[in-house]
């Protein structure tokens, strides 16, 4: 029975052990952007267009629950602002109680590997972890290979950097990991094999909605287990029907222009 809720709440977040997540906690970073101001209606959208999960700070809980349509919620546990020192700098911003309090079925924290703030975020994903298994609750690492420390043309989606920051979330206790995609399939298979966690791919600036989801069907053909999505899909002229194609791969292993068509995009 000892991990009856862990694994209750982890299938409240996913569906078939795969997962479309779409995390709407940028309004702490970038402000009240185009697609944040009403997260209300986005919500709704995202989660009628198939959304599994969505992800807010704690703050915004009031304005989830009675629009997600049966989806599960995860409350992001810290931040950094665009216009503050520097982004990579992320602080605690909750606890599992209080997500526990706020209605979360599962709660996540970013860390910068290579960044000067690694070390003090790896404390704190690693008791974040320790916390959250008192409590059953599932804990999502976005672990991204990110700062000064980091060399190459484009450290940011370099496989061996990913790898790295994957395996790190399993080795703090992490249940499921997020990161960047490394742009192609067969470099990402080796992102997904160096891990046992679920990986799932972070959406970054949108690039088209062809582009995003054949992202979504190499990241899935490599092994992943789906996505966490947020301006790619809530800052979409239509939301619910972007949730819709992204699902489409995710869920009904379509191709990435099926998706799209049957999405009525």
């Amino acid at each position: 029975m000892e991990h009856a809720g862990l694994a209750a709440r982890m299938n409240r977040i996913s569906t078939d052990d795969r997962i479309v997540m779409i995390p709407m906690d940028h309004g702490i970073t970038l402000g009240p952007v185009e697609g944040l101001r009403d997260i209300e209606s986005t919500i709704d959208a995202v989660t009628r267009g198939g959304a599994d999960a969505v992800l807010t700070q704690k703050g915004i809980a009031p304005r989830v629950h009675d629009n997600t349509n049966g989806a599960g919620y995860v409350v992001h546990l810290n931040a950094g602002t665009s216009i503050g020192p520097d982004s990579n700098d992320k602080r605690p911003t909750g606890t599992v109680k209080g997500a526990i309090r706020a209605g979360a079925d599962a709660v996540s924290m970013h860390i910068n590997v290579g960044s000067d703030y690694e070390p003090e975020q790896m404390t704190f994903l690693s008791e974040l972890c320790e916390e959250a298994g008192d409590y059953g609750v599932p804990v999502l690492a976005m672990a991204y290979a990110r700062g000064a420390n980091l060399e190459g043309a484009d450290p940011e989606h370099d496989a061996e950097n990913l790898a790295h920051a994957v395996r790190l979330a399993e080795e703090c206790g992490a249940d499921l990991v997020k990161t960047a995609y490394s742009g192609d399939a067969d470099s990402f298979e080796h992102v997904c094999e160096s891990t046992r966690l679920p990986v799932i791919i972070a959406g970054g600036s949108p690039s088209g909605d062809l582009q995003t989801l054949k992202d979504v069907r190499g990241a899935m053909d490599a092994g992943a287990a789906g996505v966490s999505m947020g301006r790619t899909i809530f800052q979409h002229d239509d939301p619910e029907a972007m949730t819709r194609a992204v699902s489409g791969v995710v869920h009904e292993d379509a191709d990435a222009e099926d998706a799209l068509s049957a999405s009525g995009l």
